[in-house]
C-alpha cells in the first residue's frame, strides 16, 4: 500500500468580498488578507491549533471547518489517513462578510489534495482532483459559490450554476484598484443576514439590479468612473439595513461623498472600491469612518490575483 507523506503541506488562501453591491451570490473579489494552514498526516487522532483570528475559540477537532473540508477531499481522492494535524494562522475576520468560511474550506480542500497527490506520486495535485471538482466540493460545503470561487481562483470572479455544476468566469480587475475594508467591532451571522431577505422582490428592482451588475463589470474591468453607479444595489442591502444599521449608515455616508461602497458579503463589513490616483482614496474612507457613530477598523488592501495556493515549507 502506498504510504502517506511524512512532510506537511502549507496552503495560503485569501479573504474575499462577495456581491460587491448588486452582484448578489455571483460576484466575488479576492483580497490581500490571508489565512494559512499547515497540514500533515499523523498516526492517529486529529489535532487542531489556531493562532490569530479565532485562536481563543474552542471546538471539537472533527467539526473544525478545515478538517471537514479535508475529509471531503480525502473521500473524493480515495481514502482517509489515520490521523491529521493542522496549524492555522488566521488573518481573515470571522463573521464579518469577508469569506472566512470560504478560506477555511478552500485551504482544507487544497491541503488534502496535495497530501493525497504526494501519496499517489502525482506530479500535479490537479491531476488527482481537478479545479472544477474542488470548486464543486467547496460549494457543497459552503452552500453558495461566490466567496469560494474568488478564494480559489483569485482576482474578480463571476460564479454561476450549470448542468454540470458550479462554474466561474474569471476577469482581470482594473489596475490600481484599492479595495478598502471597514470592519466593525461586532460580527453578524450570515444566517441572520439571509433571514432578512424577502422571498420575492419587485420586477422593477430586479431589472434595475441587472443593469447595475452589468455596469459594475464594466467599471471593475476598465471604467473606474462607473464604480459609483455600478455598486448600487436593489436586491439585498436595504432589507439587511435593520439588522446592521451602522453598516447601512457608513455605506450611505461613503456614497454621499462619491466613494463607491457596498456591504461586503452578508456584512457587517463595508467594502469601498477606490482607485489609485483618483479622488476618494483610502485616507478619505478612513476619515469618514472615523466620523461615524460606531467604531471601524479600516484596512486598505489590494486584489489578490493568485487565489489559494500551495506554499513552500
Amino acid at each position: 500500500m502506498t504510504s502517506w507523506p511524512g512532510q506537511p503541506v502549507t496552503v495560503i488562501a485569501p479573504a474575499t468580498s462577495a456581491n460587491l453591491g448588486p452582484g448578489f451570490d455571483a460576484l466575488g473579489l479576492a483580497l490581500s488578507l490571508h489565512d494559512t494552514v499547515l497540514a500533515r498526516v499523523t498516526e492517529s487522532g486529529v489535532e487542531v491549533q489556531v493562532t490569530g483570528v479565532g485562536g481563543g475559540q474552542t471546538w471539537r477537532p472533527e467539526q473544525h471547518l478545515v478538517i471537514r473540508a479535508m475529509r471531503a477531499a480525502f473521500a473524493a481522492t480515495g481514502g482517509q489517513p489515520a490521523g491529521l494535524a493542522i496549524s492555522c494562522r488566521n488573518e481573515v475576520p470571522q463573521g464579518f462578510g469577508l469569506g472566512s468560511s470560504a478560506a477555511a474550506i478552500v485551504t482544507g480542500l487544497l491541503a488534502a489534495r496535495a497530501l493525497a497527490a504526494a501519496r499517489e506520486s502525482a506530479a500535479d495535485p490537479a491531476d488527482l482532483l481537478p479545479a472544477a471538482d474542488v470548486l464543486r466540493l467547496a460549494c457543497e460545503i459552503e452552500g453558495h459559490p461566490d466567496n469560494v470561487a474568488a478564494c480559489l481562483f483569485g482576482g474578480l470572479t463571476i460564479a454561476f450554476g450549470a448542468e454540470a455544476g458550479p462554474e466561474i468566469a474569471q476577469l482581470v480587475p482594473l489596475a490600481g484598484l484599492v479595495p478598502v475594508v471597514c470592519v466593525p467591532a461586532v460580527p453578524v451571522a450570515t444566517k441572520t443576514a439571509r433571514k432578512a431577505l424577502p422571498a420575492r422582490v419587485p420586477h422593477a428592482d430586479a431589472t434595475a439590479n441587472s443593469a447595475r451588475t452589468a455596469l459594475l463589470i464594466a467599471a471593475l474591468t476598465g471604467r473606474p468612473d462607473l464604480l459609483l453607479p455600478g455598486t448600487e444595489d436593489f436586491l439585498h442591502q436595504r432589507y439587511r439595513a435593520a439588522a446592521m444599521p451602522a453598516t447601512a449608515a457608513l455605506v450611505a455616508a461613503l456614497r454621499k461623498a462619491g466613494i463607491p461602497a457596498a456591504v461586503s458579503g452578508a456584512g457587517p463589513s463595508v467594502l469601498a472600491l477606490t482607485v489609485d490616483g483618483e479622488a476618494g482614496d483610502a485616507g478619505e474612507v478612513a476619515r469618514i469612518a472615523a466620523a461615524a457613530a460606531s467604531s471601524w477598523r479600516v484596512l486598505p488592501l489590494r486584489v489578490d490575483v493568485e487565489g489559494a495556493r500551495l506554499a513552500s515549507n
